[in-house]
């Protein structure tokens, strides 16, 4: 009798978390997807190339060659090219390797604009396109894409891109993508490596209770993002919030349980 008990107890911890809320695979629901209301802010204007509202801010010349840029963790080089009145091509390397595309189309009444991109920051690639909304225009004579825009919708995401899976521990949270991104943390706060991630970004997770965690990223030991989820009363959904701390805006959306 006394070894079965010890066995059950032994076992106690490990049904216990096999039970955690956050347990399984869980995909993104893009038409539940707030985007913050804060615009973003381009210029492309006598054979330059502007993101004013990136942190730090990006100007390049926009002749489609590799400019060194500095302050961003994914990328050290950025090569702007005007491929048409209404289109533009950008593309970021680290290191040499390209590590994200994007094609932003402006349409022709100039009022949206439709951002196709390519992320290869992890280890298989993630493709979609963005529909944004014009808020201002920018200068007379200037490119198409000049002005402030918002996002509006995500469309066409892949699959890959919209999948994460995770798995209780003893003592903290396991996480892992499709795509080679993956952390094992412990609810003690500190910060573990995020692998698979070409900015060397950290995470640390805490528990806030039986149905919320609260992730917080770091790169280069400054805070970049704050992921609060929390589960559903069916456990059938996550809710996120995620506030971006460099730009000090907040996404909201929600993900649903596969497995």
């Amino acid at each position: 009798m006394k070894k079965l008990l010890f066995a059950v107890v032994l076992l106690a911890p490990v049904v216990l978390f096999a039970q955690s809320p956050f347990d399984g695979t869980w995909m993104t629901k893009l038409d539940t997807a707030q985007f913050p209301t804060k615009p973003q802010t381009y210029m492309l204007n006598k054979g330059m190339y502007e993101c004013v509202t990136c942190i730090p801010k990006v100007a390049v010349k926009a002749d489609g060659s590799d400019q060194k840029v500095t302050g961003h963790p994914y990328y050290d080089t950025l090569a702007a090219k005007v491929v048409d009145a209404s289109s533009v091509e950008l593309i970021q390397k680290k290191d040499g390797k390209t590590l994200y595309t994007e094609t932003d189309t402006v349409s022709p009444d100039g009022n949206s604009m439709t951002a196709k991109f390519n992320d290869q920051t992890e280890a298989q690639a993630v493709t979609g396109d963005m529909t944004l909304a014009r808020i201002s225009k920018g200068p007379s004579g200037s490119h198409a894409l000049s002005g402030s825009w918002r996002m509006e919708k995500a469309n066409n995401i892949s699959s890959n891109g919209l999948k994460v899976t995770y798995q209780s521990t003893a003592d903290g949270m396991k996480m892992a993508d499709p795509n080679g991104g993956s952390y094992d943390a412990k609810f003690d706060g500190k910060f573990v490596a995020v692998a698979g991630d070409p900015a060397h970004a950290m995470v640390s997770v805490k528990r806030i209770n039986a149905n919320t965690l609260e992730e917080t990223y770091q790169v280069d030991g400054k805070v970049t993002g704050v992921s609060r989820m929390t589960v559903g009363p069916d456990g059938k959904s996550i809710n996120v919030e995620f506030t971006d701390k460099l730009q000090g805006t907040t996404t909201k959306y929600t993900m649903e349980k596969q497995s």
